[in-house]
């Protein structure tokens, strides 16, 4: 497809000197004398912040009096401020996508030590901006109604409250949780920190909420198989695991766990951390929400061998266990999709030195939130596997975390966690507690007066990487106890320490399969593994595909504050979407030329976002612009060079090529 441009380019180019940011490297008068000396450059000017009021008033103004036709903004990344300047074009009446910006920030000031150098890099760039911006032809915005319902996936506390929020609002919400019962991490919690509410008082209300609200449609134990579609306009399919319970004949009264052929549980019981057994059917904890039974088909003889006496099918007096369920699916239709999955807990067998899974009174902070939990295998009583109460017990933070071996990031709430359970051991055991830390990050509100409590309270602290947790006695005062080892930086000593209990600070870490699940939704991932924000400030929780918002910990760690705040705001972005009723897409997306199209068909499979469809009739390819996101592969895959794409037409990049490489 040709396009034609019939008006003689009328250029401005405004140099940014962003503070010191790119003035501190490039001489921006230099590069503002060298942009006026350019074919149909009329006016070239510089200030210090041209993505202030001001400086968009001056592009405003210029556009105006000069009657430019085109404008060039050499500062920043595009990713950043490219929509700033496009408004300031259109609001004079110019094509917003006449502009072109030159990244002289990122691309030169920042990497380029020698000024000279800088200044010459920044010339080139703007040359090249201002010959490819000559060939930009108009473009327009296309409006596409947004279905009005919300996805929220995961039901730990920043799904629930990112749900409620949505409800709340009037909206139409799903949501998803994979696991039999929402909750998440939360409610395996007894406390709280800093101001020690219990975990189940605040969280269980929400979770009866979410399960009365009209507006809301809680689907547990299912996954999200499928994700097609768009901003405004997600076809997802969601994948339902069979239950062998009818959930809505189901209430909970637990007759059918009392009378299964098991008599004693058997089956780790996931939810207290393998600390207790669970039969094959069981409720997964006492508050759980929906509260029905589940039947686990790795354990039960019904499923697995088909030999079974099903009393508990008998015991149950309203006739809701069903051993013939299937998986089945539900297709939904939604505008927005938040992404709440969550976390795991760091594996800490892979730091041996600390006797995980050899010492048996080594144990994760987990567990020990199970141990402390009134509804936990023992009933709130800390104890070791032998059954006796600690009287030494040592934590040790920074587990997985902060370690150049496993994760170099710092996991956000393990120092406060650490607190906690120091205050809670030493008050139901009275046991001497050790703390062993890095450094001591207890930086909100509330977190610093919280450890001069647990000061006050006589717990110790030693300052140090713990080098082992071995059972190794070499006094008398360490047999039969765990000694860890420890270099005490604050007085320069190694130190050993006895103790009965040794509690691990795991770090949290990306969800296992969120490599999937990023594919699945076509999201970024960090480097660290947890999905990718827009931008760290300005994007905090919007991700790179529109339409697709993050809250909690898959983002990164944070505690529970942190979370809801997070759900809160992706559920304000969702809403904005949704309530403006349609979204704008943008025209930089790829077109067939249909008389240079030979209907191969070797597009169709290339496109990531299945853009792409072959029209029967014509025999000729057919790109869906509502699904194309400019990616290009179309383009460059087409044998036939059919395939084409705006804003980036082969004229536009072969002049952009040829200004860089001249001689500036």
């Amino acid at each position: 497809m040709i396009r034609q441009i019939h008006e003689p380019s009328r250029i401005g180019v405004y140099v940014c000197h962003c503070g010191m940011n790119i003035a501190a490297k490039v001489d921006v008068e230099d590069v503002r004398a060298f942009a006026r000396s350019l074919p149909n450059v009329v006016v070239a000017k510089t200030y210090k912040f041209m993505c202030s009021d001001p400086g968009q008033e001056m592009i405003r103004k210029d556009i105006q009096e000069h009657d430019l036709n085109r404008v060039v903004v050499a500062s920043c990344s595009p990713l950043l401020h490219e929509h700033t300047f496009r408004r300031a074009c259109a609001a004079a009446g110019m094509n917003p996508f006449h502009l072109q910006m030159a990244n002289i920030r990122e691309q030169v000031s920042w990497v380029t030590p020698d000024c000279a150098l800088a200044t010459r890099k920044a010339r080139a760039l703007i040359h090249a901006a201002v010959r490819r911006v000559a060939d930009h032809y108009p473009l327009a915005k296309e409006r596409v109604n947004v279905h009005p319902a919300i996805l929220v996936v995961g039901g730990g506390i920043a799904g629930i409250h990112a749900a409620l929020v949505l409800a709340n609002a009037g909206k139409k919400v799903y949501l998803v949780e994979r696991e039999p019962s929402i909750g998440g991490h939360m409610a395996q919690l007894d406390k709280t920190f800093p101001t020690l509410d219990c975990s189940a008082c605040i969280l269980t209300p929400r979770m009866s909420q979410i399960r009365t609200h009209p507006n809301i449609t809680l689907w547990t134990y299912a996954e999200i198989e499928e994700v097609a579609g768009f901003a405004g306009n997600f076809k997802v399919k969601v994948r339902h695991k069979p239950r062998y319970v009818k959930e809505e004949l189901c209430v909970g009264c637990g007759e059918c766990v009392s009378a299964c052929v098991f008599k004693e549980g058997r089956v780790r019981d996931e939810f207290n951390q393998g600390l207790s057994k669970r039969k094959p059917i069981y409720m997964p904890f006492p508050q759980a929400t929906p509260n029905v039974a589940v039947i686990d088909p790795q354990s039960c003889l019904k499923i697995m061998r088909g030999k079974c006496a099903m009393k508990c099918v008998e015991a149950c007096p309203r006739a809701a266990i069903d051993f013939e369920q299937r998986e089945e699916h539900t297709d939904i239709e939604v505008g927005a999709i938040i992404l709440a999955t969550g976390y795991r807990t760091f594996d800490a067998r892979k730091i041996p030195e600390y006797g995980y899974g050899r010492f048996p009174n080594v144990y994760t902070m987990l567990e020990v939130e199970r141990l402390v939990n009134a509804a936990g295998p023992t009933g709130g009583d800390i104890t070791l596997r032998d059954g006796a109460r600690p009287q030494t017990v040592g934590i040790i933070h920074c587990v997985g975390s902060r370690d150049r071996r496993h994760h170099p990031y710092c996991s956000n709430v393990c120092c406060m966690a650490s607190l906690k359970m120091a205050h809670l051991v030493k008050e139901r055991t009275g046991a001497e507690v050790f703390n062993f830390y890095i450094d001591m990050r207890a930086t909100f509100k509330g977190y610093e007066e919280f450890y001069d409590q647990v000061l006050r309270e006589g717990v110790q602290f030693i300052r140090g990487r713990v080098a082992e947790v071995t059972d190794w006695a070499i006094r008398p005062a360490e047999k039969g106890k765990l000694v860890i080892r420890v270099e005490d930086t604050l007085v320069g000593v190694v130190r050993r320490i006895p103790v009965d209990m040794v509690v691990l600070a795991t770090a949290m870490e990306p969800q296992e399969d969120a490599a999937a699940v990023q594919r699945k939704f076509n999201i970024s991932c960090s480097q660290d593994g947890f999905f990718l924000e827009r931008h760290p400030k300005l994007g905090p929780v919007s991700t790179f595909s529109d339409g697709i918002f993050l809250a909690g910990v898959c983002q990164g760690p944070k505690d529970i504050p942190a979370s809801v705040a997070q759900a809160g705001a992706a559920a304000a972005e969702a809403l904005c979407l949704v309530d403006k009723g349609f979204v704008e897409i943008e025209p930089n997306t790829a077109f067939i030329d249909e008389a240079a199209c030979s209907g191969c068909r070797t597009c169709i499979p290339l496109c990531p976002f299945q853009a792409i469809t072959r029209d029967a009739v014509k025999g000729v390819a057919v790109i869906n612009q509502a699904l194309c996101k400019g990616c290009g592969t179309c383009v460059a895959a087409c044998p036939s060079g059919a395939a084409g794409q705006n804003m980036f037409t082969d004229a536009q990049i072969y002049d952009e090529i040829e200004g860089v490489l001249a001689d500036v």
